[in-house]
């Protein structure tokens, strides 16, 4: 019988004992020590810029140097954060906001509000709900040092909604030099007025990234609540620690060495619930949809009969069985504005796929046999999973699919590129999104139909976007729910993107880290307290 290292390392576990693999950490930190924690992330940081990029992992960068005017509770109301007080014209079109004492960049200079309209003009020219905005304003200036307006062509009753919300690209407040850079080049300098610094000096790219507290950053006093309230430090430092094999980190976690784990794999959930020195926990509760992006510009996907086959070729039980094989966590799901929202409707679901159909679409959409190439993150282990189902899936109907390998920094710089196949361009890509960011079509990138000024594969259909545009102006939740049939609807028909699924993934903790905060997209690393071992 031939024994796995999974197996192995499975066995070793279940006895209790630690097993001699390799420690990526060992080899760049000193031990653990109880005010600095170790944390393995669910991917490496290639991307430093919030605004430029909408992964998470860049938003959690963000969070934790940047600070944001307002921040949802966990009810998901907006509350201020850097902003003292503010007020609305009685036209309901003029916007003020004063800034709260003792906001100070890391450079020890003071935030500004010139500083805010910069950033707020940035942010407005790549999120959703941003541009909104900036298609409204009339106007957005500095009154003085600490107090800024916002002028509106029209009442927009969601403005402050808008300005709070945690879907990535997020609203993170940047110093007025680094926001008056275009949103379309990255920003190079990682000073923020967040609750840590980042060490840059210390960091390793692609090893190990190091947050210092910051020790002048003065916290609001309203107790944390959600991402709201007062940002309390705990610890001096946090390291993110980029370990690509998920056994190295469960060992190092099992060991000690690391105190957090993103994605312990499922396959081992058991194993951690029977560790009396670990835990599993399920911070986002709403979960993460799965689906494919398809790339509007390049053939075959250009052919909306080329998008319906993938339409029909999904069976999303194959998918999560792949990307989340605990069935406990993982479920089928058939609306593009998610399970949990308020706006969730019933929507495409076809039980086992439907592969034929798929090859006769392909077939209607003339497809010669052209490559289809599959952007694969080899260092994200649900989606390279589910990246090597969907080439197995094409190749069986007869389509020319090649995987495009590389870590999920390397995808998510191609994927930004539009050029044809040939010269670097790509077909296919699989992501997912926060089931909460998905109620709202104002904010979500994921839900724009806009051609180029849309997330990527560039999905366009001008019927859709009027409805999309719309959603500002209905004031019932019964009329958006109307309208959210409506342009779901409309999405099945064009086919914006295809959906895989929806799961939640609980990451694995040692229980001296207590105080973590579970909210969608974002895990805060302030009110994290560790206790000594």
């Amino acid at each position: 019988m031939t024994t796995s290292r999974r197996n192995l390392f499975k066995t070793g576990i279940a006895a209790g004992t630690a097993l001699s693999i390799p420690s990526l950490l060992l080899a760049q930190t000193a031990p653990a020590a109880a005010r600095t924690v170790h944390m393995v992330k669910a991917m490496d940081l290639r991307i430093f810029d919030p605004i430029w990029s909408a992964t998470s992992i860049t938003a959690e960068h963000g969070a934790a140097i940047y600070d944001t005017l307002f921040s949802l509770d966990s009810k998901f109301m907006p509350q201020p954060q850097m902003v003292g007080k503010w007020d609305v014209s009685d036209d309901k079109k003029t916007y003020t906001f004063e800034l709260r004492d003792g906001l100070r960049w890391h450079d020890g200079n003071p935030v500004t509000a010139a500083d805010c309209v910069a950033s707020i003009r940035r942010w407005g020219q790549v999120a959703p709900g941003g541009q909104l905005i900036m298609a409204r304003a009339s106007d957005i200036s500095k009154k003085d040092d600490k107090a800024f307006t916002i002028g509106l062509k029209e009442p927009l009753g969601l403005l402050v909604d808008i300005l709070a919300d945690l879907t990535p690209p997020c609203l993170f407040i940047m110093r007025e030099k680094d926001a008056n850079r275009p949103a379309t080049e990255q920003v190079t300098t990682t000073i923020g007025s967040g609750p840590f610094k980042f060490n840059e000096a210390l960091s390793k790219p692609g090893a190990s990234y190091i947050y210092d507290r910051n020790k002048k950053y003065v916290p609001r006093k309203e107790p944390s609540d959600g991402l709201a309230g007062g940002k309390i430090v705990n610890v001096d430092s946090v390291i993110w620690h980029v370990i690509a094999d998920q056994q190295t980190a469960m060992a190092a976690l099992q060991a000690g060495e690391i105190d957090y784990f993103e994605t312990p794999p499922a396959d081992l959930y058991s194993l951690v619930e029977s560790d009396a020195n670990l835990e599993l926990h399920v911070l986002d509760k709403a979960g993460w949809d799965a689906l494919v992006r398809m790339n509007f510009l390049q053939p075959p996907f250009n052919n909306v009969k080329a998008r319906q086959a993938i339409l029909h070729l999904i069976d999303q039980e194959a998918f999560m069985r792949v990307m989340a094989p605990d069935s406990k966590y993982s479920s089928t799901h058939a609306s593009i504005f998610g399970d949990t929202t308020p706006v969730s409707n019933t929507g495409w679901y076809k039980k086992g796929g439907g592969p034929e159909k798929a090859k006769q679409l392909f077939k209607e959409a003339g497809y010669a046999g052209e490559k289809v190439v599959i952007l694969n993150p080899t260092d994200w282990h649900e989606a390279d999973n589910a990246s090597q189902l969907l080439a197995a899936a094409l190749q069986k109907i007869g389509v020319n699919a090649e995987l495009a390998p590389s870590d999920w920094g390397g995808l998510t710089t191609r994927r930004a590129k539009k050029d044809p196949i040939e010269n670097g361009g790509w077909n296919l890509f699989i992501t997912t999104e926060s089931d909460y960011s998905l109620g709202n079509p104002l904010t979500d990138p994921l839900l724009t139909a806009n051609g180029d000024d849309a997330w990527y594969g560039w999905p366009k259909n001008d019927e859709y976007e009027a409805l999309r545009t719309k959603w500002a102006y209905v004031a019932t939740l019964d009329e958006r729910k109307a309208l959210a049939r409506k342009m779901q609807g409309l999405w099945w028909d064009f086919v914006g993107d295809v959906r895989l699924g929806k799961y939640v993934a609980p990451i694995a903790h040692r229980k001296t880290l207590t105080g973590l905060i579970g909210m969608p997209q974002i895990v805060p690393m302030w009110n994290m307290q560790k206790a000594s071992a």
